[in-house]
């Protein structure tokens, strides 16, 4: 099998050095929700270590859709802080590209600033909180502000932007049944579900013109009973290629549902707890967290199987995630017409991964999938437990060593 992992490769108006894409894996590296110097260092690395293109991640389009406080939010006064980052970047000879989305319900007044709102009214235990669904004549606003979200990155030099209509955040909260309760026109039939993301996607279209790449990260599954399944994505995804959009990222998982659908693994609760500073939730999440959180076993590109129904049908460029560790699998997703591939975790535990690569035909990434990153993330900054310089607890080294083993 000839590779063509590290061979050129164009989506629209942008062309990458390779295959690779350093998927948008929220960093939480923006206090203030503001880039930082941590946030730059860590791209830069990612960069060097010779990544085709780094997706900044997540940035909130407007500020009722923030759902982290070390999370971005889109305004004029962060673009000279981002442009240091791309011109980074840049220099090291890789692309630019940044995730735009809004969390929908998935967030809490004190940091969105508001009651959270979502396409229908209902209460979310990912906060937990109240939600407000969404009226007819609000949508509109919130869909030129990620038209708005897009001319902001490329006054900030990024050479590509990733719509997020997956994973439950606002569009995706749209799409699915699960969350999607509405009697108007936006609600019901698939075709009325997918109405919002029509006008998100025109305003976004309109904003990226003729030389910025579109990308689109959906759900091909929500990944449990009365959410989205393969039949419908299926469709959405047709609606998105007519759509003018240069590229479909295969994602699946709600994160407020089946979060590790997403990830698959375990989370490690107690680590999890350990950087919480609210009392309650601490001790609610640690009794309940692993009801409320179930795992789901690990394997390596556990999606293949669904995107290559995507790939049968779908004639735009598509782009893989879900499980990529060693070459000699990125190889094979390669191999079967998937124009280029995200890796999310590897890039954490080993920011140069895709230079060792280049250099070794059987390389594969040490990330043993203990999840703490994603753990950590939440209160604190998505790092490696590898990478860390303090002596972590006893308990969690413990935990972090029974996940490792049993995967």
């Amino acid at each position: 099998m000839k590779s063509n992992l590290f061979t050129p490769v164009t989506f629209g108006p942008l062309t990458l050095r390779n295959r690779t894409i350093r998927s948008a894996a929220f960093e939480s590296m923006c206090p203030g929700n503001a880039p930082s110097q941590q946030l730059l260092d860590y791209h830069r690395s990612v960069a060097a270590g010779g990544i085709g293109m780094t997706t900044v991640a997540y940035a909130a389009v407007c500020r009722s859709g923030l759902s982290f406080e070390r999370q971005l939010w889109m305004r004029p006064e962060i673009i000279p802080g981002l442009r240091e980052l791309t011109d980074a970047v840049h220099a090291e000879g890789a692309a630019a590209s940044i995730q735009l989305g809004h969390c929908g319900n998935m967030s809490h007044k004190r940091i969105c600033g508001c009651t959270p709102v979502g396409a229908s009214t209902g209460f979310n235990l990912y906060s937990p909180t109240f939600v407000r669904g969404l009226h007819a004549d609000e949508l509109p606003t919130i869909a030129r502000a990620y038209g708005d979200a897009v001319r902001l990155a490329r006054e900030a030099g990024f050479d590509a932007v990733e719509i997020h209509a997956g994973h439950g955040y606002l569009v995706s909260q749209f799409l699915s049944p699960y969350t999607n309760h509405r009697k108007d026109e936006y609600g019901g039939s698939l075709s009325n579900r997918m109405r919002f993301m029509d006008m998100v996607m025109e305003e976004v279209m309109t904003a990226a013109g003729q030389d910025m790449a579109v990308f689109v990260k959906m759900n091909m599954r929500d990944g449990f009973k009365g959410g989205m399944e393969i039949d419908e994505s299926l469709q959405v995804a047709e609606r998105l290629s007519k759509s003018g959009v240069h590229a479909l990222v295969l994602s699946g998982g709600f994160v407020s549902k089946a979060p590790m659908y997403v990830m698959r693994g375990e989370m490690p609760i107690r680590t999890m707890t350990h950087y919480m500073d609210c009392w309650w939730l601490k001790y609610g999440v640690r009794l309940a967290g692993r009801y409320m959180v179930p795992s789901v076993p690990f394997k390596e590109a556990y999606f293949l199987e669904d995107a290559l129904k995507f790939r049968q049908r779908i004639k735009i460029p598509l782009v893989y995630v879900g499980g990529l560790v060693s070459r000699s699998i990125i190889d094979e997703v390669l191999s079967h017409g998937f124009e280029a591939v995200q890796m999310g975790r590897a890039l954490i535990h080993e920011p140069d991964f895709v230079n060792r690569m280049l250099n070794e035909e059987q390389a594969r990434c040490n990330c043993r999938h203990s999840n703490y990153c994603i753990a950590r993330m939440y209160s604190l900054d998505m790092v490696c437990h590898c990478q860390l310089d303090e002596t972590l607890p006893k308990a969690i080294r413990k935990e972090i060593a029974r996940i490792e083993e049993r995967g």
